[in-house]
């Protein structure tokens, strides 16, 4: 159970009719995340192609996005809210990923997981198999990372990816996390618990959903024969930022529930803020609270 929990800021990469058709994220760069991410742990990024309003509308590529934030941006971990295993070949995933947790000291976080914008697959040519299917190219992916992370001369030999010899150098102390998005309970959350360092699952509603499907995670990992209370949980919810004293109050009361049911992380997507003013309050009024 968490005691002092850790916040995340997403930044949203969608430019669409609430801001102007700019970037969120590009934005928030300059008039909202210096102000923001002192008081935040980490920084997560969308991977998607294109936004849920008009599909004209401006949506940055993720890791290009985030590396360019890393470079901007000190002192806050560093993830992907989720990567589409699908979309990146994961020997050059794993290459990525050690070039950015060089370059950043340390600070990124593999936000991975099975996929399922099947539209977006179909559009840019990819395949898109049943959903058993892509957990198991998810599972080899990881492997194949950790051990190009690890292994000076990696090889490995799945049903979905091989690698012979792919080197991945400079192999960094410590090597990436993996963070694993999921919610099913049939295959994803069981993967969650055998190989993921954090979670990424819903809590929505009451708490007993949630719980029933943590529980899932810490049977798997346990089955493993892994420490159940190593892999850290984080859950992203979407709110506005408080405007007043009574409604930092409502959310401390909400995420302080969130923390006695496991929740170590909190990935807040508070959309496109005017200003810092709603921020420092709720770093301030809900933030410091809940750290004690």
């Amino acid at each position: 159970m968490a005691t002092t929990p850790k916040f995340g800021w997403l930044s949203p990469v969608i430019g669409n009719r609430w801001s102007d058709h700019r970037p969120i994220a590009a934005d928030q760069d300059t008039a909202i995340l210096p102000t923001a991410l002192p008081h935040f742990d980490s920084l997560w990024i969308a991977d998607h192609f294109w936004g849920f309003d008009q599909k004209s509308d401006p949506f940055l590529e993720a890791w290009t996005t985030l590396t360019w934030l890393a470079a901007r941006h000190e002192n806050v971990e560093l993830c992907h809210h989720v990567l589409g295993v699908g979309y990146r070949h994961p020997p050059l995933l794993a290459k990525m990923a050690a070039t950015l947790q060089y370059l950043s000291g340390g600070r990124f976080v593999l936000g991975i997981g099975a996929g399922w914008r099947e539209p977006e697959y179909e559009a840019y040519g990819y395949d898109f198999p049943r959903p058993a299917v892509r957990f198991a190219q998810l599972e080899e992916a990881i492997t194949i990372c950790r051990r190009m992370w690890t292994e000076i001369d990696p090889s490995f030999e799945g049903r979905h990816y091989r690698i012979e010899g792919a080197a991945a150098p400079p192999l960094t102390d410590p090597p990436p996390r993996v963070c694993v998005g999921t919610a099913g309970e049939q295959i994803g959350l069981p993967l969650a618990g055998r190989l993921a360092d954090m979670w990424n699952g819903p809590f929505k509603g009451e708490s007993d959903d949630f719980v029933r499907r943590y529980d899932i995670v810490r049977r798997a990992a346990e089955g493993a024969g892994r420490d159940p209370d190593a892999i850290e949980v984080s859950v992203t919810l979407e709110r506005t930022l408080p405007e007043s004293d009574a409604e930092s109050e409502r959310l401390v009361e909400e995420l302080a529930a969130k923390v006695e049911a496991g929740v170590d992380h909190f990935v807040m997507d508070f959309g496109n803020p005017a200003s810092t003013e709603p921020v420092l309050r709720f770093a301030e009024q809900v933030v410091a609270p809940l750290r004690g």
